[in-house]
């Protein structure tokens, strides 16, 4: 039988090959299996040119991340093809951009290092698609694997002067073809610079740790919300410049 890593690969090259599910036998049963499965479908995509980091959980628990292809960021404003993005959903987002390597090491970075590599901060829009027809349907280390539903990076102007930001009173707002679609006042996950430093420490250290240049953006602000074919899909943070994405 095929491995996940092929099903879901050529679900990426043919959207006709999206899958309802993994066949059983070839589910993962635990984060280590799912992140086996991610890191191979990586490094069959290219260089790595971003990451993408849940929040933690309430209870503590570790947040979940993946590997973005460098292929897949680009700045705003774009137009989106509409073959690969075929589910059209789309999430606003704050994105770190990293400005000095942060290789493996074994003591942990502290906060102040990592603080000290985020070269700006920047407004995304993340393109989710699925390498299965409905993702909502789908168990979390299955997600994991398809890396959390990526299809795309969309980012807009940073700012250098990030730490003067007061995160907690930053407000989103999402339109989509000029009317109000989704938006929140504040971080969702309310500490930016704590899931960069996982991601330093634990999350990026199979691939070398986080390098400059790449981007980790962490986590929604306005939901997973699904859009109309040809639909303009602006995100403004306030204190950032837009960010617009067109679909094709």
């Amino acid at each position: 039988m095929t491995d996940a890593a092929s099903l879901l690969l050529a679900a990426r090259r043919d959207p006709s090959k999206r899958l309802t599910a993994l066949p059983d036998a070839l589910k993962p049963a635990d984060r280590a299996a799912a992140y086996a499965i991610q890191h191979k479908v990586a490094a069959s995509l290219g260089a790595i040119g971003g990451w993408k980091v849940s929040p933690f959980g309430a209870d503590g628990a570790a947040p979940m991340c993946g590997a973005l292809p460098a292929s897949g960021i680009q700045a705003a404003p774009c137009t989106l093809t509409p073959g690969p993005q075929a589910l059209r959903i789309v999430e606003s987002e704050l994105c770190a951009r990293i400005g000095t390597d942060l290789p493996p090491r074994g003591t942990p970075y502290t906060r102040d290092e990592v603080a000290a590599a985020i070269v700006a901060i920047h407004p995304v829009i993340e393109a989710c698609e699925s390498r299965y027809v409905e993702p909502t349907t789908i168990d979390m280390f299955s997600q994991i694997a398809d890396t959390q539903s990526h299809g795309g990076l969309i980012y807009g102007p940073g700012r250098e002067d990030w730490q003067a930001i007061d995160l907690a009173g930053v407000t989103c707002e999402q339109s989509v073809d000029g009317t109000h679609n989704a938006g929140r006042t504040g971080h969702p996950a309310g500490d930016l610079v704590a899931q960069v430093m996982w991601m330093a420490n634990e999350g990026a250290t199979w691939a070398g740790g986080l390098k400059a240049g790449q981007f980790v953006t962490c986590g929604s602000w306005t939901g997973a919300n699904r859009v109309a074919a040809h639909a303009v899909v602006t995100t403004r943070f306030s204190g950032f410049g837009d960010v617009v994405v067109t679909y094709g």
